[in-house]
């Protein structure tokens, strides 16, 4: 079987992964992305001829061209659990199938927010900095988070391992989601309202999508307590910058950590990520070996059973994939 990686050299180092890379080849014939682009569209299928699978690295999407010119592809694989830039519909119409991966960054992006709550309230980075310019900074008062409120909106994955992490530093953990229910007697499930209004940190995990665009707009800013800080390490979407911008200005937020925003590939927009009330990192919660290798393994598991001739898990459209017949796999 032959596998497609659209990751170039150094998203390959950081996102796959020697380790993962080495297990894929024990499975299948494997070509890299020599090209040094982020390929896409028409210009991907090409580079894929003769493959049946394209593991797909996320500055690589799914696109209907590649679909429609890649006659020889029976699976894209996405490695990652994100696939809104996958045209499912369109992989469908012509029978190839689509996968995601597993999400192995929960605890990776939760120590990421653990962490940008303490530089918050602290100015650990402002500090460092400061002396990294060779000037003495002054001492500043700091916020504790024992004793403070954390609100975190939206109860999935990461919110799960998070809040008990806000409970073992002696904070109230506060959880707005209407689609979840909270079972841990010691976190107190709340309107969105409430929560804005009584925490000290807001961490924004809202799923993203057409319902979530500018959840956090300038009416929920304004509801927040003054002095609040607010957390973003899920999508830059869920966010209306304008209005973030807004609050810092006026000094209703005292500070904003994002680990992505409206800028390409997710990252935070250059403009607010200077803003000095802000401390901003280029989408790498989920950069660490232990999640990056957790997806990409995935992505091994899928090619090997696609080589065995069974159905991978974590399949999107097993129903519509009529190429897997190719491979000897009926649905």
């Amino acid at each position: 079987m032959q596998v497609y990686l659209t990751h170039t050299p150094d998203a390959l180092e950081n996102y796959y992964g020697p380790r993962a890379l080495a297990a894929l080849r024990q499975v299948a014939e494997v070509r890299l992305n020599e090209s040094g682009r982020h390929l896409a569209g028409r210009d991907l299928a090409e580079a894929a001829a003769g493959c049946q699978a394209i593991v797909s690295y996320r500055q690589s999407p799914g696109e209907a061209a590649t679909f429609e010119h890649a006659p020889d592809l029976v699976a894209f694989l996405r490695c990652a659990v994100d696939i809104r830039n996958v045209d499912v519909a369109a992989a469908s119409a012509v029978g190839v199938l689509v996968t995601q991966a597993t999400p192995g960054f929960i605890p990776s992006v939760a120590e990421l927010v653990l962490g940008q709550m303490v530089d918050l309230a602290r100015g650990v980075g402002a500090a460092a900095a400061s002396y990294h310019r060779g000037e003495v900074p002054s001492a500043r008062m700091g916020a504790q988070l024992s004793g403070s409120t954390l609100g975190i909106i939206g109860y999935g994955s990461i919110a799960r391992h998070l809040a008990p992490i806000g409970l073992a530093l002696g904070m109230r953990v506060l959880v707005t989601d209407p689609h979840a229910k909270v079972e841990e007697a010691r976190i107190e499930q709340v309107e969105q309202d409430r929560l804005l209004a009584e925490s000290d940190f807001v961490v924004c995990l809202a799923v993203a999508n057409e319902q979530t665009e500018n959840l956090l707009n300038a009416a929920a800013f304004a509801r927040m307590k003054r002095g609040a800080f607010f957390i973003n390490p899920s999508r830059g979407n869920l966010v209306d910058e304008a209005a973030l911008r807004a609050a810092l200005d006026a000094g209703q937020l005292a500070g904003c950590a994002m680990d992505v925003g409206r800028a390409p590939d997710q990252m935070p927009t250059p403009e607010l990520a200077a803003h000095p009330k802000v401390i901003a990192t280029p989408h790498v919660g989920g950069l660490t070996p232990a999640a990056i290798e957790h997806q990409a393994f995935d992505t091994v598991r899928q090619v090997t059973a696609l080589a065995e001739g069974r159905l991978p898990d974590h399949a999107v459209n097993a129903d519509r994939a009529h190429r897997l017949s190719r491979l000897g796999i009926r649905i």
